[in-house]
Protein backbone atom coordinates (compact mmCIF):
# COMPACT_ATOMS: atom_id res chain seq x y z
CA UNK A 1 0.00 0.00 0.00
CA UNK A 2 1.42 3.14 -0.98
CA UNK A 3 2.42 5.84 1.55
CA UNK A 4 -0.56 8.18 0.14
CA UNK A 5 -3.33 5.52 0.75
CA UNK A 6 -2.01 4.78 4.65
CA UNK A 7 -2.42 8.51 4.76
CA UNK A 8 -5.86 8.87 3.67
CA UNK A 9 -7.24 6.09 5.63
CA UNK A 10 -5.72 7.45 8.51
CA UNK A 11 -7.49 10.78 8.39
CA UNK A 12 -10.37 8.85 7.00
CA UNK A 13 -10.46 7.00 10.61
CA UNK A 14 -9.66 9.92 12.81
CA UNK A 15 -12.74 11.69 10.77
CA UNK A 16 -14.96 8.81 11.73
CA UNK A 17 -13.93 8.77 15.36
CA UNK A 18 -14.35 12.65 16.05
CA UNK A 19 -17.85 12.32 14.47
CA UNK A 20 -18.72 9.37 17.06
CA UNK A 21 -17.65 11.24 19.48
CA UNK A 22 -19.48 14.31 18.35
CA UNK A 23 -22.97 12.34 18.20
CA UNK A 24 -22.41 10.64 21.54
CA UNK A 25 -21.72 13.95 23.05
CA UNK A 26 -19.72 14.33 26.53
CA UNK A 27 -19.96 11.64 28.96
CA UNK A 28 -22.98 13.07 31.36
CA UNK A 29 -21.69 12.58 34.89
CA UNK A 30 -25.05 12.13 37.00
CA UNK A 31 -24.96 15.59 39.68
CA UNK A 32 -24.71 14.84 42.94
CA UNK A 33 -28.14 14.13 45.07
CA UNK A 34 -28.23 16.14 48.16
CA UNK A 35 -29.22 14.60 51.35
CA UNK A 36 -32.06 16.61 53.00
CA UNK A 37 -31.92 15.15 56.68
CA UNK A 38 -35.60 15.75 58.22
CA UNK A 39 -35.81 18.74 60.77
CA UNK A 40 -36.67 17.50 64.73
CA UNK A 41 -39.87 17.65 65.77
CA UNK A 42 -41.12 16.71 68.97
CA UNK A 43 -45.46 16.48 70.03
CA UNK A 44 -46.85 19.12 71.23
CA UNK A 45 -50.57 18.75 73.18
CA UNK A 46 -52.86 20.48 70.66
CA UNK A 47 -56.62 21.18 70.20
CA UNK A 48 -58.03 18.26 68.83
CA UNK A 49 -61.15 20.61 67.55
CA UNK A 50 -62.49 23.69 68.59
CA UNK A 51 -62.89 24.15 72.88
CA UNK A 52 -65.44 26.80 73.69
CA UNK A 53 -65.44 29.16 76.98
CA UNK A 54 -66.86 27.61 79.77
CA UNK A 55 -66.67 24.07 78.27
CA UNK A 56 -65.01 20.96 80.07
CA UNK A 57 -62.47 19.16 78.43
CA UNK A 58 -62.51 15.90 77.60
CA UNK A 59 -60.27 13.35 75.93
CA UNK A 60 -61.66 13.61 72.31
CA UNK A 61 -60.72 17.46 73.07
CA UNK A 62 -56.97 16.66 72.94
CA UNK A 63 -54.53 15.07 70.59
CA UNK A 64 -50.44 14.90 70.00
CA UNK A 65 -48.76 16.68 67.03
CA UNK A 66 -45.38 17.02 66.01
CA UNK A 67 -44.11 20.45 66.04
CA UNK A 68 -40.75 21.77 64.68
CA UNK A 69 -37.97 21.23 67.76
CA UNK A 70 -36.76 24.88 66.93
CA UNK A 71 -40.04 26.92 66.75
CA UNK A 72 -41.77 25.58 69.69
CA UNK A 73 -43.49 28.41 71.46
CA UNK A 74 -42.41 28.87 75.21
CA UNK A 75 -45.28 27.59 77.88
CA UNK A 76 -46.72 25.15 75.68
CA UNK A 77 -46.95 21.63 76.45
CA UNK A 78 -44.62 19.13 75.42
CA UNK A 79 -44.76 15.32 75.51
CA UNK A 80 -41.37 14.73 76.52
CA UNK A 81 -41.40 17.70 79.18
CA UNK A 82 -44.89 16.55 80.93
CA UNK A 83 -45.86 12.67 79.16
CA UNK A 84 -48.96 13.02 81.08
CA UNK A 85 -50.23 16.35 80.51
CA UNK A 86 -53.79 14.82 79.41
CA UNK A 87 -54.54 12.95 82.28
CA UNK A 88 -53.80 16.30 84.05
CA UNK A 89 -55.82 18.27 81.19
CA UNK A 90 -59.13 16.20 81.52
CA UNK A 91 -62.28 17.88 83.26
CA UNK A 92 -60.43 21.45 83.58
CA UNK A 93 -62.73 24.42 82.44
CA UNK A 94 -61.55 26.27 79.55
CA UNK A 95 -61.05 30.11 80.64
CA UNK A 96 -60.52 31.33 77.59
CA UNK A 97 -61.55 29.74 73.50
CA UNK A 98 -58.52 27.47 72.31
CA UNK A 99 -58.96 26.75 68.51
CA UNK A 100 -58.48 23.31 66.70
CA UNK A 101 -55.21 22.30 66.10
CA UNK A 102 -54.00 25.47 68.86
CA UNK A 103 -51.70 24.32 71.07
CA UNK A 104 -52.88 23.90 74.71
CA UNK A 105 -51.86 26.62 77.65
CA UNK A 106 -52.59 25.69 81.17
CA UNK A 107 -53.01 29.64 81.73
CA UNK A 108 -56.18 29.19 79.33
CA UNK A 109 -57.87 26.49 81.70
CA UNK A 110 -58.20 26.23 85.34
CA UNK A 111 -58.92 23.91 87.90
CA UNK A 112 -63.09 24.40 89.33
CA UNK A 113 -62.90 21.62 91.98
CA UNK A 114 -66.43 21.00 91.37
CA UNK A 115 -67.62 24.79 91.31
CA UNK A 116 -69.22 26.81 88.53
CA UNK A 117 -67.46 28.52 86.09
CA UNK A 118 -68.54 32.14 86.72
CA UNK A 119 -67.13 31.60 89.89
CA UNK A 120 -64.02 29.74 89.18
CA UNK A 121 -62.93 32.32 86.65
CA UNK A 122 -63.56 34.96 88.77
CA UNK A 123 -60.48 36.92 90.06
CA UNK A 124 -59.55 36.63 94.20
CA UNK A 125 -61.97 39.65 95.61
CA UNK A 126 -63.82 40.29 93.42
CA UNK A 127 -67.89 40.22 92.81
CA UNK A 128 -70.50 39.03 90.01
CA UNK A 129 -73.03 40.77 89.76
CA UNK A 130 -75.93 40.82 87.18
CA UNK A 131 -78.04 44.08 86.25
CA UNK A 132 -81.39 44.11 84.08
CA UNK A 133 -81.41 44.86 80.50
CA UNK A 134 -83.16 45.57 77.67
CA UNK A 135 -83.63 42.48 75.24
CA UNK A 136 -83.93 44.95 72.60
CA UNK A 137 -80.39 46.04 73.16
CA UNK A 138 -81.52 49.47 73.74
CA UNK A 139 -79.03 50.22 76.83
CA UNK A 140 -77.03 48.13 75.90
CA UNK A 141 -75.21 49.91 72.94
CA UNK A 142 -77.64 48.42 70.55
CA UNK A 143 -76.90 44.59 71.59
CA UNK A 144 -73.15 45.08 70.31
CA UNK A 145 -71.61 44.18 73.82
CA UNK A 146 -70.06 40.69 74.54
CA UNK A 147 -68.72 38.90 76.92
CA UNK A 148 -65.10 40.34 78.05
CA UNK A 149 -65.99 43.44 76.83
CA UNK A 150 -65.48 46.63 78.96
CA UNK A 151 -68.08 49.12 79.97
CA UNK A 152 -69.05 52.24 81.56
CA UNK A 153 -72.56 51.93 83.98
CA UNK A 154 -74.81 54.42 83.91
CA UNK A 155 -77.99 54.94 85.76
CA UNK A 156 -80.79 57.22 84.84
CA UNK A 157 -83.30 58.38 87.41
CA UNK A 158 -86.45 60.60 87.27
CA UNK A 159 -88.75 61.23 84.25
CA UNK A 160 -88.93 64.22 81.97
CA UNK A 161 -87.46 67.37 82.46
CA UNK A 162 -85.99 65.89 85.55
CA UNK A 163 -84.68 62.86 84.12
CA UNK A 164 -80.56 62.59 84.95
CA UNK A 165 -78.08 59.97 83.89
CA UNK A 166 -74.78 59.44 85.65
CA UNK A 167 -71.92 57.39 85.23
CA UNK A 168 -71.29 55.36 88.37
CA UNK A 169 -68.60 52.86 87.15
CA UNK A 170 -65.99 53.11 84.75
CA UNK A 171 -64.33 50.68 82.73
CA UNK A 172 -66.37 47.40 83.99
CA UNK A 173 -65.88 44.42 82.62
CA UNK A 174 -68.56 42.56 81.74
CA UNK A 175 -68.64 38.31 82.45
CA UNK A 176 -71.84 36.94 80.46
CA UNK A 177 -75.05 38.61 78.22
CA UNK A 178 -78.05 36.20 79.55
CA UNK A 179 -76.42 33.32 79.97
CA UNK A 180 -73.61 33.64 77.36
CA UNK A 181 -70.29 33.54 78.07
CA UNK A 182 -68.87 33.78 75.02
CA UNK A 183 -69.26 35.00 71.13
CA UNK A 184 -70.66 31.93 69.47
CA UNK A 185 -70.50 30.81 66.25
CA UNK A 186 -69.02 34.25 65.25
CA UNK A 187 -72.54 35.60 66.45
CA UNK A 188 -71.63 39.90 66.28
CA UNK A 189 -74.66 40.56 68.52
CA UNK A 190 -75.47 38.34 71.65
CA UNK A 191 -78.78 39.01 73.46
CA UNK A 192 -79.88 38.60 76.93
CA UNK A 193 -82.06 39.52 79.61
CA UNK A 194 -79.39 40.26 82.32
CA UNK A 195 -75.58 41.32 82.13
CA UNK A 196 -73.29 40.15 84.60
CA UNK A 197 -70.71 42.63 85.87
CA UNK A 198 -67.29 42.38 87.64
CA UNK A 199 -67.01 44.31 90.15
CA UNK A 200 -65.38 45.01 93.42
CA UNK A 201 -67.10 44.32 96.94
CA UNK A 202 -67.13 48.33 97.44
CA UNK A 203 -69.27 48.25 94.01
CA UNK A 204 -71.54 45.73 94.31
CA UNK A 205 -73.98 48.27 96.90
CA UNK A 206 -73.97 50.80 95.28
CA UNK A 207 -74.76 48.95 91.73
CA UNK A 208 -77.69 46.95 93.59
CA UNK A 209 -79.36 50.37 94.68
CA UNK A 210 -79.03 52.14 91.68
CA UNK A 211 -80.67 49.07 89.73
CA UNK A 212 -83.61 49.61 92.39
CA UNK A 213 -83.93 53.28 92.22
CA UNK A 214 -83.60 54.15 87.92
CA UNK A 215 -82.45 52.60 85.15
CA UNK A 216 -79.21 51.27 84.08
CA UNK A 217 -77.50 51.35 80.67
CA UNK A 218 -73.88 50.05 79.60
CA UNK A 219 -71.13 52.28 77.30
CA UNK A 220 -69.10 50.30 75.57
CA UNK A 221 -65.60 51.20 76.05
CA UNK A 222 -62.84 50.92 73.09
CA UNK A 223 -60.70 47.98 74.06
CA UNK A 224 -57.52 50.99 73.72
CA UNK A 225 -59.54 52.06 76.92
CA UNK A 226 -59.31 48.88 78.78
CA UNK A 227 -56.54 50.12 80.94
CA UNK A 228 -57.90 53.60 82.30
CA UNK A 229 -59.59 52.93 85.16
CA UNK A 230 -61.59 56.28 85.68
CA UNK A 231 -61.68 59.35 83.70
CA UNK A 232 -60.49 62.76 84.30
CA UNK A 233 -62.57 64.20 87.65
CA UNK A 234 -64.98 66.74 86.71
CA UNK A 235 -63.88 70.48 88.98
CA UNK A 236 -67.17 71.59 88.10
CA UNK A 237 -68.71 68.86 90.12
CA UNK A 238 -71.58 68.42 88.33
CA UNK A 239 -74.07 65.49 87.22
CA UNK A 240 -74.93 65.11 83.22
CA UNK A 241 -78.90 65.55 82.46
CA UNK A 242 -80.73 64.36 80.06
CA UNK A 243 -84.24 66.16 78.81
CA UNK A 244 -85.90 65.59 75.80
CA UNK A 245 -82.65 63.61 74.20
CA UNK A 246 -80.61 67.15 74.65
CA UNK A 247 -78.03 66.75 77.59
CA UNK A 248 -77.06 69.34 79.47
CA UNK A 249 -75.00 69.77 83.32
CA UNK A 250 -76.28 70.76 86.54
CA UNK A 251 -74.78 71.33 89.48
CA UNK A 252 -75.26 69.30 92.78
CA UNK A 253 -76.22 70.87 95.65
Amino acid sequence: MSPARIIILVVALAAGLGAALLVQGPSQVPAPVAKIEPAPTVPVLVAASDIPVGSTVTANDLRWLDWPLASVPTGIIRKDESPEAEKEIIGQLARYATLGAEPIRREKLIKTDGTGFLSAVLPSGMRAVAISTDSRGANTAGGFILPNDRVDVITTSGSGEAAASEVILHNIRVLAIGQNVQERNGEKVVVGETATLEVDPKQVEGLVQAQKTGTLSLALRSLKDAGEKTPPAQSDNSLTLVRYGVTSKSVKP
